[in-house]
């Protein structure tokens, strides 16, 4: 199982958000490219990047994904998710340096666009985001709701040939409440890898995530307030 570190960026700070909502914001670092190399020093081989103002429709934070790229190029592999709604979006995302692309709100709304991507960049390069609450998927930065159940867009792309999908519960997400490992698991079973994301809160979470069978798990607020570290992080799972 992979660990997936986060930088959720906005305006070029690394914040964390609660239950998705941008009013809900605290700032943890101001210097991105820092935070990723504190982790690479760690040990980790991925990190999970989210742009959130390409997300919410607010601009992008290009400049900073690529400093995060050129600074730990070799040593970890990039994870980029946030507002990748076109086939010109996810070719400027990976154009970045990314290792992969997380597509969300477009593989709910444009199933087209999934297959296009797959035929162009590939399944290894892509993913597929599904954001949930209360088990419908939730889509433009979580701030509106498809209806559509959260298995359904999985089976879905997973038949469009997705072999990795990120899985989010809104609510737990930021409120180190715990994340949703039986509710992932039933969706791996589908047949893609599942990254579970929202809530993890301490080691036993992550050996939770690892017992169950999950491709990877990625960890935010209970880093950056210091709950453990990378490096234990990485021996839990």
């Amino acid at each position: 199982m992979e660990l997936f570190p986060a930088i959720d960026i906005r305006q070029g700070q690394v914040v964390r958000l609660a239950q998705g909502e941008a009013a809900r914001l605290t700032v943890y670092a101001e210097d991105p490219s820092a935070v990723a190399q504190r982790f690479a020093a760690d040990g980790a081989r991925w990190i999970h990047v989210v742009d959130l103002d390409r997300a919410f429709g607010w601009g992008d934070n290009a400049g900073p994904v690529r400093r995060i790229v050129e600074q730990v190029s070799g040593r970890v592999k990039i994870q980029l998710g946030g507002g990748f709604r076109s086939p010109g979006l996810i070719e400027d995302g990976l154009a970045l340096g990314v290792e992969r692309v997380v597509v969300g709100t477009a593989a709910a709304r444009d199933p087209e666009l999934v297959s296009r991507a797959l035929a162009e960049a590939g399944p290894n390069r892509l993913a597929v985001g599904i954001d949930a609450r209360d088990g419908i998927v939730a889509v433009r930065g979580w701030t509106e709701s498809t209806g559509e159940r959260v298995e359904t867009l999985a089976a879905r792309v997973i038949a469009a040939g997705v072999t990795t999908l990120i899985c989010t519960d809104i609510a737990r997400d930021g409120m180190l409440s715990g994340p949703d490992v039986a509710g992932c698991a039933a969706l791996q079973r589908l047949g893609a890898g599942v990254i579970v994301s929202g809530g993890v809160a301490t080691l036993d979470d992550l050996r939770a995530a690892r017992a169950a069978g999950l491709a990877g798990a990625i960890a935010g607020r209970a880093l950056y307030e210091g709950r453990f570290t990378v490096r234990e992080a990485l021996a839990a799972v």
